[in-house]
């Protein structure tokens, strides 16, 4: 069904169908039930709360999907294919740690920091001020940020349950 916005309503409109031979079918869609509208607007609801969640780099690209069931199995799709990215870094930097190079703790924590998306800025410019993260390993400071974004996680799904 295709739903037109109609101030704070959603009605059906007419749908085009092409068929094998070539020629359209017009359907023209019979009486909306108020079970129909409240599924349209809450799945509205939860595809603006997804996207609102994405930073805004992002927005165009998924923005494209036309209902929050669609659009949320793009994003997990993308979120497992960036998993071995992750984990590459993070083994890029246990490899250069432990070839001997002469970097310092603190110079190996600062590159992890700077190659840190966007999104986490606020967390980069919070352990940059430490005066703690020198003697940090690597792997302690890794967890951290692996805690934060669980902790972020969580308070996503929270919200998003609270909202429904």
């Amino acid at each position: 069904m295709l739903w037109q916005k109609n101030g704070n309503s959603f009605n059906l409109v007419a749908r085009t169908t092409a068929n094998a031979d070539g020629t359209s079918t017009l359907t023209i869609p019979g009486h909306v039930t108020t079970e129909e509208k409240a599924q349209k607007k809450n799945d509205v609801k939860a595809k603006n709360m997804l996207l609102m969640a994405l930073p805004n780099e992002h927005q165009l690209t998924f923005n494209q999907y036309k209902d929050a069931k669609t659009l949320f199995a793009a994003l997990q799709q993308l979120w497992l294919a960036m998993m071995p990215q992750r984990k590459t870094q993070k083994d890029t930097f246990e490899a250069i740690g432990l070839l001997g190079e002469n970097i310092s703790q603190e110079d190996l924590n600062l590159k992890f920091l700077r190659i840190l998306p966007s999104e986490w800025n606020t967390q980069v410019v919070v352990w940059r001020n430490k005066p703690d993260l020198d003697p940090m390993s690597f792997d302690d400071l890794y967890k951290k940020f692996k805690i934060v974004e669980q902790e972020v996680k969580r308070t996503v799904t929270s919200s998003s349950n609270s909202g429904s």
